[in-house]
């Protein structure tokens, strides 16, 4: 069985039709139109005067992290990198240290936030078995000028923490 082939002729474009200037005109009145007419109404206008209007929050919307204290002020956090290792951007860095009580093992000696990496999905504060990190401040990431500033370390996260009533294990700690 073989093909058909049908051969089509096309007919000659004149050269306005080629140049396309009359779809380059219609375009240049329809972005005209739109331009004055959201200069004059400001009805269709999507643009907010920031610092006078804002835009209402989704009740979804978490804010920055934080870490909470114990009731004697120690950071609740006791190192077991749960968080680090559900964070699906890898924004997050522990380093440990014996603790020098007996009743914890671990306790963070660094705790890093990058917030250039950081996607604010929560993950780190579902993974989290004590309840040491929290995505619930309501408050923006900062504006920065540079990398290093993005990065958020554990003493700032400390004082955005507040202590937590949360009990591991059926008992208080």
């Amino acid at each position: 069985m073989t093909a058909r082939i049908v051969k089509v002729k096309r007919r000659e474009m004149a050269l306005s039709e080629r140049l396309f200037l009359k779809e380059i005109i219609r375009g240049l009145l329809t972005t005209n139109r739109h331009f004055w007419r959201n200069w004059v109404r400001r009805k269709d206008t999507a643009t907010l005067n920031y610092p006078e209007e804002t835009r209402p929050y989704p009740p979804r919307w978490r804010g920055l992290h934080r870490l909470m204290h114990r009731a004697d002020g120690s950071v609740r956090c006791v190192a077991c990198m749960l968080c680090a290792t559900h964070c699906p951007a890898a924004c997050i860095e522990i380093d440990e240290a014996e603790h020098p009580s007996i009743d914890c093992e671990k306790v963070p000696t660094r705790f890093d936030i990058d917030l250039l990496k950081c996607i604010f999905c929560g993950l780190c504060e579902e993974a989290c078995p004590c309840d040491a990190i929290r995505l619930d401040t309501g408050t923006h990431a900062p504006s920065v000028t540079c990398r290093v500033d993005a990065v958020i370390e554990m003493e700032e996260l400390l004082s955005r923490g507040g202590l937590s009533d949360a009990q591991q294990g059926g008992e208080d700690t």
